[in-house]
């Protein structure tokens, strides 16, 4: 399998995050990639290739103007007065504000995030902007006829809405590879988030269409982040109604319930043919990932890769959440080897 890797994650390195009370190191770092692009190295799972750069118009597609000139220049503001530490938000147009933009960079930054865990520092748009190519370049390998391909982005992308950065994404990097299929002739596509945590982003994004079918399997809103989206209840608006499916799960779950939902989320996605499927590869799922609570183990990975080439579909994995560094690999390209070996 095609691997899309470029070093600009490097470039993104928060130092802390509002996490539990505390101004905390931030869970989402480099190594996490560097673990797995040494694993996709070290099983020889095929080719591993820089990006090709497609400019932004494919990230406008997706996200709203007024959003990336502000993602795109508020280091710069930052650093014109004189600071050098994390931009973070510290407060939010709660239900009794206002939805209005202010003219000061701290209330933008509060109108455009929706928590504490997505610091922007010196290189956060570089990277981000590469992780997005590194989506566009694997979607353009698949439109060129490869059978499937893994984007190796970060930061992650599927919390990150059209005008909205929260849990550690900025630009929701599913979103882009499947508008790039839509605008390059698919008629459908559906995106199966596996990450832990519900993909509120991606599912904002597509929650009005019928073009894009979204599938997340999570752990259930009414405990875990982001709290705010991914009840089951959740069934699209308008001609999207239908074509949003979540299936929140308790903590502790393991296999035999995930497995289960997994199921549901494929035959949904087969009832809805597909031209194109993109994962939302998180492996935060695993037993023990730090900030999770389900309870999967490594050799379900390969459970989980197996029942998704199952479905016969070009299928596009982009590297979203895992946060046990140690396993982030092992457990990734577990399903990239179970989806290739079924």
């Amino acid at each position: 399998m095609l691997t899309l890797y470029s070093d600009d994650h490097h470039l993104h390195h928060g130092r802390c995050e509002l996490i539990d009370g505390e101004l905390k190191p931030c869970f989402e770092m480099p190594s996490r990639a560097d673990h797995v692009l040494q694993r996709v190295k070290d099983q020889a799972l095929g080719e591993v290739r820089a990006p090709t750069d497609f400019g932004r118009a494919p990230i406008e597609r997706i996200h709203s103007a007024d959003y990336l000139a502000f993602f795109e220049g508020a280091w710069a503001r930052w650093a014109k007065l004189g600071k050098d530490g994390d931009l973070l938000p510290f407060t939010w147009p709660a239900r009794t504000l206002r939805g209005v933009l202010p003219d000061s960079l701290h209330g933008q930054l509060g109108y455009y995030s929706f928590d504490g865990g997505a610091p922007i520092t010196a290189g956060t748009w570089r990277a981000a902007y590469s992780a997005a190519q590194v989506a566009l370049s694997a979607q353009r390998a698949m439109a060129d006829g490869a059978r499937s391909a893994f984007a190796l982005c970060r930061p992650p992308g599927h919390h990150a809405a059209s005008d909205l950065m929260g849990g550690y994404c900025y630009l929701n990097n599913a979103a882009i590879a499947a508008q790039a299929f839509l605008d390059q002739g698919a008629a459908r596509v559906a995106i199966l988030d596996v990450d832990y945590h519900h993909g509120n982003g991606t599912q904002s994004i597509f929650y009005d269409r019928a073009d894009v079918l979204f599938a997340s399997i999570h752990g259930d809103p009414r405990f875990e982040f982001p709290f705010f989206l991914g009840y089951a209840d959740e069934t699209g608006a308008g001609a999207g109604e239908g074509f949003n499916l979540n299936l929140p799960l308790a903590a502790g779950s393991a296999w035999d319930a995930w497995g289960a939902a997994l199921e549901s989320a494929c035959q949904r996605i087969a009832a809805y043919a597909p031209d194109a499927l993109i994962v939302s590869l998180g492996v935060d799922t695993f037993k023990e990932d730090p900030i999770s609570q389900f309870k999967l183990d490594s050799p379900d990975y390969l459970r989980m890769g197996e029942r998704i080439a199952r479905l016969g579909k070009p299928t596009l994995f982009v590297m979203e959440g895992g946060y046990a560094v140690a396993e982030i690999g092992i457990n990734a390209v577990n399903v990239l080897e179970g989806f290739e070996g079924a």
